[in-house]
């Protein structure tokens, strides 16, 4: 890009990176910076009227590099997904600010991509110049790269095709970044000279781990074909347990790492970076040390954290407009932006704030009691337990059910807000003042940006699933392994459409994680989780099922069927079902009873159910893992089996394609 800008004689400025003094200055001096974060900010706020979050910020970029690494056309970018308000409109003016709002053209770093993408295509003096300069070119970690990135490394290989890609088609967990393992599949196409070579020894984990993953990945069909092995010896079973509820799950984990040695061989891997605060915080209170790859401290700055400080603050001083004007929408007084603009006008009397509205504001007849109330539960809140008082403002207050208008109104994940409130309520556990849980919260702020510099420590590691890619550990706990999580409900609701994609790569997020464990693994879920009950994730049952496979009646010269119980996208049979602290075996050998043509065989039922109409509320039914049942209600997706050891929630296609349901008893149950 620089070779060609210089060539064409275009000025440019990169606007990525870190804030030069130069910038500093001009935010000092109320200049915009050209730089691409405080640009986004002021566009979006032209556009929207609004500030933007850090939250959305993030997506913003997200989706800009997506559109440029996907190499799509204006006409296409509204097509992208964006829960970002006017995301397509804030990028127009993006692109066109760029070169238009500077004395120079404005390039970030998706820019250097198609920038250089371009300059290759239009000036064959240049791509030459380059195509000599390499004789050979090596892409390591390919399934990540991008369609711009492949479509350089064309351009570079066409004079001499002397290419290596490396790459593993089951690690590819990044395609929301416009990585393109599609690629790969298709590599033969584009490359048609080109050898594949397979490489399907495992060096790292044990037995158990490298058979159980290498056949739970074979679910997803949009892949080579692999089987993966390995010589290491055995070890141990992978553990599952399944808790009874979400708020066990760290102090369950924290417990069991408390005894161990050696920190930095220990690894918890979750989803999504809101689990870690919970973990962090009873890290923390037992002394563990721990390192935070993704050093992620939006938690502490989330305006629903920064709401409930306030009506903590409001319990110390209700003479303070300024703080109500903060809350006033989120509390059950009911105040209007009107009445509270005529609050804000009013000479500071040193009354409680309430009862100058009651005074001096014109109200609604019912108002006036509402606020009485409010006043009379902020004065109960003063001395209260930081926790009775979290769930004073949640229910006396209000807050919950003005986070529930806000959610149908701005479209908010419900279950991510109350999760932030459940987590304060964590924290707050064991103290005993609000300026403690003020502390607190300040504290593991510190902690967090601390724990850094604990990487190269005896310290054990809390990743996401997607940054723990390419490390290992002796011990891995997976975390938060429900339905909803992951897989996501998003991919959940696209599968039941019939897009596999998303479901795909929620596998294949799975299958890393997995990977990362030498010797010992172990999945958690539980059974409820903020009063609501939850679904343990399709993922964690197909692992049970390889594990421990139904046992069938198999007649005399049955046929064999398919390859492994993890074959096909079926999601899986029972939710919930196992009880706290149960452990998954493989058995005495961890291998399959039988192999053909190197694939694990699974015995035929012939009389399994293959038919929906064979499932109808009321009829009795036989599952080889939990016996008799009689369902008791069918979804377009799950069906609802009561058991003797209680009532279970199994995908259709799971059961249906797998053969897992059989006919039990004879006629209907009630």
């Amino acid at each position: 890009m620089r070779e060609h800008f210089r060539k064409t004689g275009t000025a440019y400025k990169l606007i990525e990176g870190e804030v030069s003094a130069e910038e500093m200055e001009d935010l000092a001096s109320d200049q915009m910076p050209l730089h691409k974060k405080f640009i986004l900010r002021h566009l979006f706020q032209t556009v929207t009227g609004e500030n933007i979050t850090d939250d959305q910020m993030e997506e913003l970029t997200t989706y800009i590099s997506f559109v440029k690494n996907k190499l799509l056309p204006e006409a296409q970018w509204a097509d992208v997904k964006c829960e970002v308000p006017q995301a397509e409109r804030v990028l127009k003016e993006y692109e066109s600010f760029k070169r238009t709002g500077a004395d120079k053209l404005l390039v970030d770093y998706d820019d250097m991509l198609t920038y250089g993408n371009q300059a290759l295509e239009s000036d064959k003096q240049l791509l030459a110049k380059y195509q000599r300069r390499y004789d050979y070119v090596l892409t390591d970690e390919s399934q990540d790269t991008s369609l711009v990135q492949h479509a350089i490394i064309e351009k570079l290989v066409r004079s001499h095709g002397n290419l290596c890609v490396v790459a593993d088609d089951d690690q590819s967990i990044y395609t929301w970044r416009a990585a393109e393992p599609e690629y790969l599949l298709n590599f033969k196409r584009v490359y048609p000279q080109a050898a594949t070579l397979m490489m399907e020894q495992n060096y790292r984990s044990s037995q158990e781990i490298v058979e159980t993953a290498n056949r739970f990945i074979k679910r997803n069909k949009n892949r080579y074909d692999k089987n993966m092995f390995t010589n290491n010896p055995k070890h141990k079973p992978i553990v599952i347990k399944n808790l009874t509820d979400y708020k066990f799950q760290a102090k369950y984990v924290v417990g069991q790492i408390a005894t161990q040695v050696n920190l930095s061989e220990i690894a918890v891997l979750y989803r999504n970076n809101a689990s870690s605060i919970m973990l962090m915080n009873e890290f923390d209170r037992a002394g563990i040390p721990f390192y935070m790859k993704d050093t992620d401290n939006r938690f502490f700055s989330h305006w629903v954290v920064e709401d409930v400080l306030n009506f903590m603050r409001m319990s110390f001083n209700d003479r303070r407009p300024d703080l109500l004007q903060k809350i006033h929408t989120k509390c059950s007084g009911y105040i209007t932006k009107k009445q509270m603009a005529a609050l804000m006008e009013l000479p500071l009397s040193g009354k409680s704030v309430f009862d100058l509205l009651v005074e001096h504001v014109p109200l609604q007849d019912y108002q006036v009691k509402q606020l009485q109330d409010s006043k009379e539960a902020f004065e109960q809140m003063r001395g209260m337990a930081p926790l009775q008082a979290l769930r004073t403002i949640r229910g006396k207050l209000g807050y919950e059910k003005s986070i529930d208008k806000m959610c149908e109104k701005f479209g908010f994940r419900r279950d991510l807000l109350i999760g932030i409130l459940n987590t304060l309520e964590a924290i707050a556990e064991t103290l005993e003042t609000m300026e403690e849980f003020a502390a607190r919260l300040k504290h593991l702020e510190g902690a967090l940006k601390t724990s850094k510099f604990n990487k190269n420590e005896n310290a054990v590691t809390l990743s996401t699933l997607h940054s723990s890619k390419g490390l290992e550990f002796d011990r891995v706990y997976m975390i938060d392994l429900i339905e909803g999580v992951l897989p996501a409900s998003d991919d959940i609701q696209k599968f039941a459409k019939g897009q596999k994609e998303q479901m795909e790569e929620s596998a294949r997020l799975f299958y890393v994680g997995m990977t990362r464990a030498r010797k010992h693994l172990e999945l958690l879920s539980y059974r409820s989780r903020d009063g609501e009950e939850t679904a343990e994730s399709q993922f964690v049952t197909d692992v049970r099922l390889i594990i421990s496979p139904p046992k069938l009646d198999v007649p005399a010269g049955a046929g064999a069927r398919g390859s492994a119980a993890g074959d096909g996208f079926a999601g899986a049979a029972a939710r919930g079902s196992s009880s706290t602290g149960s452990s998954a075996s493989a058995g005495s050998s961890g291998r399959p009873r039988a192999r053909s043509g190197g694939k694990p065989i699974v015995p035929v039922n012939p009389r399994a159910i293959r038919e929906l109409s064979g499932l109808q509320v009321g009829c009795a039914v036989r599952h080889g893992a939990f016996g008799d049942g009689v369902v008791s209600m069918l979804g377009a997706d799950m069906v609802e089996i009561r058991f003797e050891s209680g009532l279970k929630k199994l995908s259709v296609n799971a059961c249906l394609e797998r053969g897992l349901l059989e006919p039990g008893g004879s006629g209907h149950a009630s």
